[in-house]
């Protein structure tokens, strides 16, 4: 919306700062994180209110998650939020990959918030069922991927770019829009699967986010991916500033989500934070990369697939308990430890895959 200020500009004003990407991007992070700040304390406060005992906490579960009992969820609203604000108020809104991510991220959103509203209003964890989410999820993924095919370039549209073997295009032809469905599930739901403890899933959203405003600002523009022989894709460039969004959101939310946690996102955030990520990478063409910087995200989403297979064909776990973060609570190590651990591991992965951007 901002933009369209620097139709007064004459190219030598403030209103010609508002041309520059990493100015709106940085205006999009302070608009989001100000958002949560300022909004966050009464929305915990109207959804302790509404949901009364809170989240339902799964008997199953670590015995040191009793003690979170009453703590309400739906935090995911106050980043949705924060999120929406800030890309309406400093990105171009003429642009169709700002609306193809927003698209995404709302639809899950809505998806996660019926979810969560079904386990608080019947007190059970097990909420709307896991197919007709799937089944809701792959619809809103198959067009986000429909809709970003039409406006790559003519020589990328269906293809599968890989990192480091920069040269090579994999044709997918008819599968690149099922191909790209899986990305966008597979994350949202890896997203939510890793959503477990006290912060654990809020960082490492916020280090991808860091990562792929990168790789958007560099695949959106000529001179950067001509020196890092990346694929050019116009347009792009304008997810930088949802991304800065979506991290200074997510800092906002993190204040309250700090252990021990005022309020949980819920699937209402793991949802459309994982969904957002999944069609970044769909649009800027770097939907592997997406597996190596949310590789924490695919280690957690593994071993839930792992046990659940496993157990199936013998009747044992490989884990003590899955997702993974719960095997390493039940082996005895503290929730803010885990939570630590795993954020320096998602730093490790972020940073091999912007590596991946130059070595060829």
């Amino acid at each position: 919306m901002l933009y369209w200020l620097t139709a007064l500009s004459d190219g030598g004003d403030v209103f010609n700062l508002f041309r520059y990407i990493t100015f709106r991007a940085g205006g999009a992070f302070l608009t989001a994180l100000i958002f949560g700040f300022v909004f966050g304390p009464s929305l915990i406060r109207v959804l302790r209110a509404r949901q009364g005992k809170g989240q339902p906490i799964r008997n199953d579960g670590p015995e040191s998650h009793f003690a979170k009992a009453g703590t309400p969820t739906m935090g995911g609203l106050l980043i949705v939020g924060a999120l929406l604000t800030s890309t309406l108020l400093w990105a171009r809104l003429d642009n169709p990959f700002i609306w193809m991510v927003l698209f995404v991220t709302m639809s899950f959103a809505l998806i996660g918030f019926a979810d969560d509203y079904a386990k608080v209003s019947k007190q059970s964890s097990a909420g709307v069922s896991g197919r007709l989410r799937l089944i809701l999820g792959f619809a809103i993924a198959g067009v986000a991927a429909y809709w970003a095919a039409q406006y790559h370039p003519v020589e990328l549209q269906n293809q599968l770019a890989l990192p480091i073997f920069k040269d090579t295009l994999i044709n997918l032809g008819v599968l690149f829009i099922p191909f790209s469905m899986i990305v966008i599930v597979g994350a949202a739901n890896a997203v939510n699967m890793t959503d477990g403890l006290d912060g654990l899933a809020i960082m490492p959203v916020m280090i991808a986010a860091g990562a792929f405003a990168i790789i958007a600002y560099f695949v959106g523009r000529t001179d950067f991916t001509a020196e890092l022989g990346l694929h050019y894709v116009p347009g792009t460039g304008e997810l930088a500033i949802f991304a800065a969004g979506l991290i200074g959101g997510g800092l906002g939310f993190l204040w309250y989500n700090a252990p021990p946690a005022a309020v949980f996102m819920g699937d209402t955030g793991s949802l459309a934070l994982g969904g957002a990520l999944g069609a970044i990478a769909v649009a800027t063409k770097h939907e592997i990369v997406l597996a190596i910087v949310g590789g924490l995200f695919v280690v957690e989403a593994m071993s839930v697939i792992i046990q659940v297979l496993y157990f199936k064909r013998t009747g044992k776990r490989v884990f003590l308990m899955a997702p993974i973060h719960h095997h390493y609570e039940k082996k005895g190590w503290a929730e803010p430890q885990i939570v630590i651990r795993f954020w320096i591991v998602s730093l490790i992965l972020a940073v091999i895959g912007l590596a991946t951007l130059k070595v060829r």
